[in-house]
């Protein structure tokens, strides 16, 4: 017979331990119970109220235009790349900070009216930011003849837009402000580049005419692609 003061007090502990009681598990939730835990809808959310379709004029004036100042933004990118560090850093950052604004603002109005952005957007940056850089490369005054050119053509593209605008049935009294604002700083570009010696530049004549018709049919595949 095992006596009882064989027993360890180890063994004696363990003894006098109380079974530890199971949680009771949870009850499955209903369904009717989590249809009524979600939250209620936020009904004070608003949504932007979107315009109404634009004009063909309209639309066609704001895709041209944001391909254009696209590129416009590109050149100077470019003519920054290479001149950023010398006399002329200054002038072209100031004009390419004018031209970034006209991009911003374009692309506002892009998503504003739900204008297709022209296909050639792709090309456009390349081909600016090249066009840009190559005449950079070629001295202060030849970017300087490219700015010019450029900013001839833009101003006349802008003054046709505004005959057009002001002419039409309903005219869209935002974009002509703005269109106004921005022709009178790419006179500005252009009266700037006259200034720091562009029509001294080397084949002062052909690069600018080269560069015009360049321009020109950017614009008008803009208008159509």
């Amino acid at each position: 017979m095992l006596r009882l003061s064989n027993i360890s007090h180890s063994s004696w502990r363990l003894m006098q331990c109380q079974p530890i009681p199971l949680q009771k598990s949870q009850r499955p939730i209903t369904t009717q119970q989590r249809c009524r835990q979600k939250e209620e809808p936020n009904t004070t959310k608003t949504t932007m109220p979107l315009r109404k379709r634009p004009t063909q004029l309209t639309d066609e004036i704001i895709r041209v235009d944001h391909a254009g100042e696209l590129g416009a933004d590109r050149i100077y990118a470019g003519q920054m790349a290479v001149l950023g560090n010398g006399p002329m850093g200054k002038t072209i950052a100031h004009m390419w900070e004018q031209e970034k604004e006209h991009r911003r603002k374009f692309e506002n109005l892009i998503h504003e009216h739900r204008v297709r952005p022209t296909i050639m957007v792709p090309i456009w940056n390349v081909a600016g930011f090249m066009l840009g850089a190559g005449t950079a490369l070629l001295g202060e005054k030849a970017a300087m003849a490219c700015t010019v050119a450029v900013e001839t053509v833009i101003v006349e593209h802008y003054n046709e837009q505004l005959r057009q605008i002001m002419e039409s049935s309903k005219p869209d009294k935002e974009l002509l402000a703005t269109i106004t604002k921005f022709r009178d700083e790419e006179q500005e570009h252009h009266d700037t580049g006259i200034d720091c010696g562009a029509e001294q530049a080397p084949f002062y004549k052909a690069i600018t005419e080269v560069i015009k018709v360049g321009c020109k049919t950017a614009i008008a595949i803009s208008k159509r692609i």
